[in-house]
């Protein structure tokens, strides 16, 4: 009686592992591949309480796309 239970604790607690380290390289992975427009950002940017004029929206782009770019160029050494 008591090893069914042990067994079917141990299959919860080991899918609830596994399903959290899935989600996480998941979520990783949608992380590096995302793009964001220039409303998109500017949004976000209000949202923080911060007003982006044009340079620094354009700043902020250039950042973001090289960031995107030195992901995936480690990724493929």
């Amino acid at each position: 009686m008591l090893v069914p239970t042990l067994i079917a604790i141990g299959t919860f607690v080991l899918g609830l592992v596994l399903g959290a380290l899935g989600g996480v390289y998941y979520l990783k992975n949608k992380m590096q591949n995302m793009q964001m427009s220039d409303k998109e950002i500017q949004s976000m940017a209000r949202s923080m309480g911060m007003n982006l004029n044009q340079k620094q929206l354009m700043q902020v782009s250039k950042r973001m796309q090289s960031a995107n770019n030195n992901k995936s160029s480690k990724k493929k050494k």
